[in-house]
């Protein structure tokens, strides 16, 4: 019985891993334009980091984490999402002491146990993105206005901007208990497992996907209607740079994160071309996180967003693999030794070089040059190993042009410019 991949993790291989590449290199050259430089950080970390993060009564903690103790008894869970693993390095390895405004990137895969289904897999990949140390309204539209233009660059324009502001520990504790007042009013409506955390977590009620419990709190009170001035007046502002900008957007009164550390400016990227799971990108700020970790009380916001949903939303339009730039058919053995050598010359140079291994018929090496997409092939037999020279072909049009098998790396690096 053969070994298979584990249920909701899977193999990307080539002819799909060049759109991931693409994807991937894409966010470096947009993020690297705003100033941010790139972070990588553990897979696995400490339990605690994301209970004490994400939250004891979110979904993530109660339910999805894969969680493990190690040969010394440490708990350690395999991380479901970015921030937290960001945050902790930061505080551990003071990066807030190298520079007031701390821009960072991530890009890896996290684990979440949940039932596979389109686009949310068991192990899953994020792109995502933290400023750690500016409150100013202006950082939020910079990180949204770079997001709008990562999407622009990877050419989806079906995603639709909805922003929202979650408010502060100041003003949330009121709001909070007039949600829960409502919902106690509409307990019958709801689902058990909103049933269930009305009362500990009622925000994550207003983003079930449960048909009665959306119809039950359609007329929920809005957390924007209950903001104070401060909030107010800094979600004013998000609004106003982000129209200054030209990033479209709209308010979506009802949008929560399942993260208790967001606060303030919330925001999704959404479409309508993935089914129920139609977001591909979220975020918002989390000022009190860092602080809650044990680091200084720095101000944050940041976004993560799903690869597999944009891999999704590419369909079929793949991304090109990188082809050979030169193919050697070589006829015999003594042809196929030296253009062994010869290949790995140019490889040296940079110059990507593949041969035949197999001792194919001159036929079938020129059968896969073409399905390898080769810019030149060269032809070596006897009579060019002779006269150390050989006719370089030009794949596009078909031309010929002798060429000196010593100056081999020269001459195409001429014609390839």
């Amino acid at each position: 019985m053969s070994i298979t991949a584990i249920k909701g993790m899977n193999d990307i291989l080539p002819g799909d891993v060049e759109t991931w590449q693409f994807l991937e290199q894409t966010a470096r050259d947009v993020f690297g334009c705003y100033g941010f430089a790139e972070i990588r950080t553990p897979v696995p970390e400490k339990t605690e980091l994301f209970c004490r993060s994400i939250g004891e009564t979110t979904d993530i903690v109660e339910k999805e984490m894969y969680t493990f103790h190690d040969k010394s008894e440490n708990s350690l869970t395999l991380r479901p999402e970015g921030t937290a693993p960001v945050m902790r390095s930061f505080i551990q390895n003071r990066l807030y002491n190298l520079d007031p405004v701390s821009k960072l990137f991530y890009m890896g895969p996290m684990f979440r146990y949940e039932r596979p289904q389109k686009g949310r897999y068991r192990q899953f990949h994020q792109l995502g993105v933290e400023v750690l140390g500016v409150e100013d309204a202006k950082i939020d539209a910079q990180v949204l206005a770079m997001l709008h233009q990562y999407f622009v660059r990877i050419g989806i324009e079906a995603v639709a901007l909805q922003i929202n502001s979650l408010g502060c520990p100041e003003c949330r504790p009121a709001y909070r208990e007039s949600l829960i007042t409502y919902l106690e009013t509409r307990l019958d409506s709801l689902c058990p497992e909103c049933q269930r955390r009305y009362v500990t977590n009622p925000l994550r009620v207003l983003d079930c996907k449960v048909s009665g419990c959306q119809d039950a709190t359609v007329d929920a009170p809005a957390v924007i209607d209950h903001l104070c001035p401060a909030c107010d007046d800094h979600f004013g502002q998000v609004k106003k740079y982000l129209q200054s900008l030209d990033v479209p957007f709209s308010v979506n009164a009802r949008m929560v994160r399942g993260l208790d550390y967001y606060v303030r400016t919330t925001f999704e990227l959404v479409t309508d071309q993935l089914g129920s799971q139609n977001a591909v990108a979220a975020g918002g700020r989390y000022d009190g996180l860092v602080e809650s970790l044990g680091g200084p009380a720095l101000p944050g916001i940041g976004f993560a967003i799903g690869l597999e949903r944009l891999v999704l939303m590419k369909g079929d339009e793949k991304v090109a693999p990188v082809s050979p730039q030169l193919f050697i058919a070589a006829i015999g053995n003594e042809a196929s030794d030296r253009a062994f050598v010869l290949m790995s010359q140019l490889q040296t140079a940079g110059i990507r070089a593949e041969m035949d291994y197999l001792g194919k018929s001159l036929k079938a090496q020129m059968r896969r040059a073409n399905k390898l997409n080769a810019a030149f092939t060269l032809i070596l037999g006897e009579d060019e190993l002779k006269s150390g020279q050989a006719q370089l072909k030009n794949m596009a049009d078909s031309s010929q042009s002798t060429v000196d098998l010593n100056a081999l790396t020269e001459e195409l690096k001429k014609k390839l410019g």
